[in-house]
């Protein structure tokens, strides 16, 4: 299980202005909830990114609110996807022996035997749902697809889930398959071309069935 610290910064002014003031200045607006009253607060953007290249549900932050500790979970962010950073962060505030629910990334190893003789590898799904209590909460599912020919499956009741681990995913939902590779399918010009092709030819045909019958009539 992985645990990062960072040290955030209690708002006061909770104005729309006001959070654009502190992104201006390199600041990340957020909000604290969960087991106590919901705290408004604010991180350093360059910090939180130095420290988390991708947010992921699964990792316990211990959030240092001047002399408070609070051991959240990032829940839900928004991220300015044009300009390239993220604008606001909700972290949900967690208790130490309460389960709760998150997501766990899938993590993939190795080239399918399938892959290798033409086939092509599907990953279906990119995160379980579990239920836990903090301490149990695994930092990803692990699947070695090595030994993986064309037409097989992995499906979540198949995965190895640690003790104390509850799945709430679906036990026949499919994580990842090998399948052949799909045939390309020709450009719209390509099949536009060709239907007129094929209305010409018999447009020609019928034309040409209408002139024998006109000749056939007059004899």
């Amino acid at each position: 299980m992985e645990r990062q610290t960072l040290e955030a910064y209690k708002r006061t002014e909770l104005k729309t202005g006001a959070a654009n003031r502190l992104r201006r200045d390199g600041w990340i607006p957020g909000i604290v909830y969960g087991s106590h009253k919901p705290k408004t607060v604010s991180v350093k953007q360059n910090e939180f990114e130095k420290r988390f290249h991708s947010i992921s549900e699964n990792t316990i932050i211990t959030l240092k609110i001047g002399k408070e500790k609070h051991d959240v979970l990032v829940k839900d962010y928004q991220e300015d996807t044009i300009r390239g950073f993220i604008t606001h962060i909700d972290f949900y505030e967690i208790e130490k022996g309460r389960t709760l629910r998150t997501n766990i990334p899938v993590h993939v190893e190795g080239t399918p035997a399938g892959v290798k003789e033409g086939g092509l590898l599907e990953e279906r799904l990119h995160e379980i749902e579990v239920e836990c209590i903090p301490a149990d909460i695994p930092e990803y599912f692990e699947i070695n697809v090595e030994n993986m020919n064309i037409g097989d499956t992995i499906h979540v009741e198949e995965l190895e889930i640690p003790e104390g681990v509850k799945v709430l995913s679906l036990p026949e939902q499919v994580v990842v398959t090998v399948t052949t590779q799909k045939e390309e399918l020709p450009e719209e010009g390509e099949e536009a071309a060709e239907g007129e092709e094929g209305l010409e030819g018999e447009e020609g045909e019928e034309a040409a069935e209408g002139e024998e019958g006109a000749e056939e009539a007059e004899e």
